[in-house]
């Protein structure tokens, strides 16, 4: 006791004293601590509801998500289906007018279209694809309809480069991320697209020589709702990135911008196949 606390001097008559000893009780020790448990106690609490409430309220979104997609796809399914039969009543009645051929074709796109829409919320399919000639493919469609100043660069590698994807999905990953590059070059200007494979995982960068983003928005551009148009919802990163990350289990990123320059906006997926279809 001695070592632990200074002892209790009590004073009594002829000058004499008396010393008292004394340490703390177990009782006495555990009270001592109790106020940091409680403490640890409430912040567990207040974690787990953060936690349930962030999750909830993650399902609540995907419901969300999942409902309008299901909707938009319904909605559409009847004009295309429609749209389809007069294309076809068109090319056999005016088979000499070129325009004919370009209707059908955009109805054939808007047919993809719903049917992108339709897989939003159901597992897709993922199956060994042509990543090379899949993005040819999607940039050739929007490369036909964009303005001729502006000007789309292919940099691939000289093997062919086949890997697990939903094609229709990922058209649909190139077409939205090349038209926001579109949007961003205000005249003309240059968009690249290069694959690279590294350590088994196939970069995907586009590249444009747009107004650039300012470091502060690099995630934010990817939410729900986040548009610097006059006109449109603010999801098609969003759908983007869900798509990436959720379906094929890769990453999206902005991989770096300058204000007046331009963006590069990455994708990293797996290298699950490399095979000849």
């Amino acid at each position: 006791m001695k070592k632990e606390k200074e002892p209790i001097v009590i004073n009594l008559s002829n000058s004499n004293k008396n010393y008292i000893y004394y340490h703390e009780s177990y009782l006495l020790q555990q009270l001592t601590y109790y106020p940091f448990i409680q403490l640890g106690v409430i912040l567990l609490f207040i974690v787990v509801a953060y936690l349930a409430f962030s999750a909830s309220r993650k399902a609540e979104q995907n419901q969300v998500w999942v409902g309008l997609t299901k909707e938009t796809a319904h909605q559409l399914g009847t004009p295309t289906s429609s749209l389809m039969a007069w294309s076809e009543l068109m090319k056999e009645r005016l088979p000499e007018i070129e325009l004919v051929s370009e209707l059908e074709k955009d109805v054939k796109r808007l047919e993809i279209i719903t049917e992108r829409f339709s897989k939003i919320g159901s597992k897709p399919t993922l199956k060994p694809t042509n990543l090379l000639e899949t993005i040819i493919s999607a940039v050739e469609y929007l490369k036909n309809r964009t303005s001729d100043k502006i000007i789309f660069k292919f940099e691939f590698p000289e093997e062919e480069t086949t890997i697990l994807l939903n094609r229709s999905l990922f058209e649909w990953v190139i077409e939205n991320l090349c038209k926001n590059s579109v949007d961003a070059i205000s005249n003309e200007g240059k968009i690249t697209i290069g694959v690279k494979e590294l350590k088994n995982k196939i970069l995907i960068d586009i590249a444009d020589t747009g107004k650039g983003i300012p470091k502060s928005k690099y995630n934010t551009i990817f939410n729900p709702g986040y548009t610097t148009k006059t006109r449109g919802w603010g999801l098609g990163l969003s759908l983007v990135k869900r798509i990436v990350e959720n379906y094929h289990k890769g990453k999206i990123f902005v991989l770096n911008s300058e204000i007046g320059k331009g963006t590069t906006i990455r994708i990293v997926l797996n290298y699950k196949a490399k095979s000849k279809l």
